[in-house]
C-alpha cells in the first residue's frame, strides 16, 4: 500500500514560514518580481515549490527553512501583539530576547489585556490553533463593573449581534463577586477583535480587567508578568495533537 506524501509548499508560504516577512509582504516581493525558483523570477503566489530540491531565493540570497520554535508568554499590560517596526518597544515579541528567528504571536490580545501568549514562526499550527473551525479553546478571567444577574448571564450565553457577526461564548460561569465587581470565567473557540470587551459593551458592561489563563491545553503555571519560556517537547506534542485532532 503507497502512503501518501504530504503536498509541497505554496511559494508564499513557504517564504513566510521562513521569517522572510509578513504573508503580506511576502506576496509583494512575489509579485514585484524579487523571487526566483531554480533561476527563473516566479510570480505565481500559489504556486508549489520542493524546498529541499529546489533553490528558491529573494533578491539573489538563498531561503533556507527556519528551525520551528515555540514560545509562552505572560503578557503584561500595554503591550501590542504586532510585528510592525513602528510598534518597536512596546511589541509583545520584543519581550523575548535573543530569539534568532521571526516569531509572531499566535493570535492577539489587545493593549489593555494580559495573560497567555504562544509565538512561534510555525505559521501552519499558528492557523489552526486560531482558525474557529479547529474548535481550540482559550480561557480568561474577566472582571466587570456591575453585578451581572442570571438572567443577563444566559443572553450572553446566547449570543449577541454585533457588526460583524454573532458572538457567544463556549463556556462562561461567574465565580464571584468582589463588591461592585462581577469576576467570570469565559471560554472561547473563536478570535473575533476584542470579542469579550465588546460582547459585555453591547449590554452596558464595562471589562475592567481581562486576563487569558489559558490556551490549547497550556496553562502559564507561575510564569510572572512580562517573562517567557521555550515550551517543552511535551508541550509541544500536546498543541499539535489539539491543533490537528479529527474534527466530529
Amino acid at each position: 500500500m503507497s502512503v501518501q506524501q504530504p503536498a509541497l509548499p505554496r511559494l508564499n508560504k513557504f517564504l513566510a514560514d521562513s521569517g522572510i516577512d509578513s504573508r503580506r509582504r511576502v506576496e509583494e516581493l512575489i509579485l514585484q518580481g524579487r523571487v526566483t525558483v531554480d533561476g527563473e523570477c516566479v510570480q505565481n503566489l500559489a504556486v508549489r515549490v520542493d524546498p529541499d530540491r529546489q533553490s528558491i531565493c529573494v533578491d539573489g540570497q538563498k531561503i533556507r527553512s527556519e528551525r520551528k520554535v515555540y514560545y509562552l508568554l505572560n503578557k503584561p499590560k500595554g503591550y501590542v501583539c504586532s510585528n510592525g517596526v513602528e510598534d518597536r518597544g512596546r511589541r509583545a515579541i520584543d519581550l523575548l530576547s535573543r530569539v534568532p528567528q521571526r516569531i509572531y504571536t499566535i493570535g492577539r490580545l489587545d493593549k489593555t489585556s494580559e495573560g497567555l501568549m504562544l509565538l512561534t514562526n510555525d505559521g501552519a499550527i499558528a492557523h489552526r490553533l486560531t482558525h474557529p473551525r479547529f474548535m481550540v479553546e482559550k480561557s480568561y478571567l474577566v472582571q466587570i463593573r456591575g453585578r451581572i444577574e442570571i438572567p443577563m448571564l444566559n443572553k450572553l450565553r446566547k449570543g449577541v449581534w454585533l457588526s460583524d457577526g454573532k458572538m457567544h461564548p463556549h463556556r462562561m460561569r461567574i465565580k464571584r463577586f468582589r463588591g461592585s465587581i462581577t469576576e467570570l470565567e469565559i471560554v472561547l473557540t473563536e478570535g473575533k477583535n476584542r470579542e469579550i470587551r465588546r460582547m459585555f459593551a453591547s449590554v452596558d458592561y464595562q471589562v475592567v480587567n481581562l486576563r487569558r489563563t489559558a490556551f490549547a491545553g497550556l496553562k502559564l503555571s507561575g510564569l510572572a508578568s512580562g517573562k517567557s519560556r521555550k515550551l517543552t517537547q511535551e508541550e509541544i506534542k500536546r498543541i499539535h495533537r489539539i491543533a490537528y485532532r479529527k474534527q466530529s
